[in-house]
């Protein structure tokens, strides 16, 4: 295990960094909701998938989040939290992705993945960055924004949310990456996957029907009933799509 920190321009705050690994693929984490770098270690995700990492297969990069201070920022107008999400991007993009590349010695394209909120910005980060990323495994995201912005939309905001910008994507390279990425989203249908103010189960299914449409692969994997929006879930989850793709 390696700790980093550094002060981050895009964002203007210090911003913390954990690598657990020797060799293999990268793999970038986003925490959930509002957390940490080691949100991951802490709940068991890192120890669920202990074997990819001793057997070399693949090296885990766990950032921060400022969703406090983005989408979850109730206090702030929908635009306001839009530009401080792209803060968030320009620091992962301009600054992780180049540490990420340093680190593993490779400009390789390489894996990302989250739970719940964490989720939701796995997705979005591959869509608009493919260049950078060659595949997702987002387990229970979040990804219209209702839930975000309420009702709140225009072309500045639109740009951030997968199920609103993805149906007019026309680049040619864009979907080229895209076809040639291993792409994963993966919800239960149990206890928490839907609430009164979201609907991963139902999100999951929009995000199908759109890549169908696209002519984008994906794996949209529905897990049963007993399945929860929850760390005990996820730590089967990720080991059991690690297996399939690394």
């Amino acid at each position: 295990m390696e700790y980093h920190s550094w002060y981050s321009p895009s964002l203007g705050r210090e911003m913390k960094i954990k690598v657990y690994g020797h060799y293999g693929r990268a793999l970038l984490v986003f925490p959930a909701a509002g957390g940490t770098f080691h949100e991951f270690e802490d709940f068991g995700m890192i120890e669920s998938c202990r074997h990819f990492i001793d057997e070399g297969r693949i090296k885990i990069f766990a950032v921060d989040s400022v969703d406090n201070e983005s989408w979850l920022n109730r206090a702030l107008h929908p635009v306001d939290r839009a530009r401080r999400h792209e803060d968030y991007e320009r620091y992962v993009i301009n600054e992780v992705v180049p540490f990420i590349r340093n680190h593993c010695r490779n400009e390789d394209r390489f894996l990302l993945t989250g739970c719940s909120m964490g989720g939701s910005h796995t997705l979005n980060f591959m869509f608009r960055y493919p260049w950078a990323f060659g595949g997702t495994i987002a387990l229970s995201g979040v990804y219209g924004s209702g839930y975000f912005i309420g009702e709140y939309m225009d072309e500045y905001v639109a740009q951030f949310f997968p199920p609103v910008y993805l149906p007019g994507l026309r680049d040619p390279h864009s979907f080229e990456l895209l076809r040639s990425s291993s792409l994963i989203i993966s919800v239960g249908q149990g206890p928490w996957e839907r609430s009164w103010d979201y609907d991963c189960v139902e999100d999951a299914g929009t995000m199908a029907t759109i890549l169908e449409r696209l002519g984008i692969p994906a794996w949209v994997d529905f897990w049963g009933n007993d399945v929860s929006h929850d760390w005990v879930w996820w730590k089967v989850q990720l080991p059991y799509f690690l297996g399939k793709i690394v």
